[in-house]
């Protein structure tokens, strides 16, 4: 695994941003884990997710794209965050764009969007927290597709939950890829999380023991794509 992968796993846990427990997701499945991006707050905190979510999409699509999109409200630190990383790991000028929940009707800037307007002909990737059902995807790529000609090269979010989607069989991602074509891809999966963390101290203790690895496993026997 790559180091930025092992570093940002213990970023997450550090930053109180995934947790472990018992949960209950919005998809009303109890689950052993959460992830809640808002949990980064921090200056310095932003700062590192840029670059680790800059990293990830270094490494699968590399700089021949124009712009990220990150859909409201959690998209729009994200993008803003990723693209001045961009800027300063890779030299590359990454435009930022994200949609409005409700559509501003005043003003230089009114419409659907913030920051760069869509261009025909612009490379996007999509950049999210995480995708358990691809739901998000449903309103967003509708969205970017109407604003002009613009060709979506993919999708980066932070955690793969590696669970089924909507359709019961396929892992979320999988299914986004199916449902629009393009690639999808994740800073680090929650296998990745697990076999870092598993009985491994972090932050003066262990994270993932026996027993939470026990009902880590249960849920994946449920849930896992």
């Amino acid at each position: 695994m790559e180091a930025y992968k092992q570093e940002f796993i213990e970023f997450m846990v550090e930053s109180n941003v995934l947790k472990f427990g018992d949960f209950t997701l919005k998809s009303g499945r109890k689950s052993p884990f959460f992830m809640n991006a808002g949990a980064y707050v921090t200056g310095s905190q932003l700062k590192k997710l840029g670059e680790y979510y800059a990293k990830a999409i270094y490494s699968k699509y590399g700089d021949d794209f124009d712009v990220l999109f990150g859909p409201a409200y959690k998209g729009i630190p994200l993008s803003v965050v990723t693209a001045i990383a961009f800027s300063e790991l890779y030299g590359k000028e990454i435009r930022y764009c994200s949609d409005r929940k409700e559509e501003k009707d005043h003003g230089a800037d009114k419409g659907s969007f913030l920051g760069s307007a869509l261009k025909d002909g612009d490379r996007v990737v999509m950049i999210e927290d995480v995708t358990t059902s691809g739901k998000s995807m449903e309103e967003t790529v509708p969205k970017v597709k109407g604003a002009a000609d613009v060709r979506i090269v993919g999708l980066m979010v932070s955690l793969d939950r590696m669970e089924v989607g909507k359709g019961g069989e396929k892992c979320a991602l999988a299914e986004v890829k199916d449902l629009y074509g393009f690639e999808t891809a994740a800073i680090v999966t929650m296998k990745e999380v697990v076999e870092h963390l598993y009985n491994r101290e972090c932050q003066g203790r262990i994270v993932i023991n026996d027993e939470l690895k026990a009902a880590i496993d249960a849920y994946y026997e449920k849930y896992g794509a």
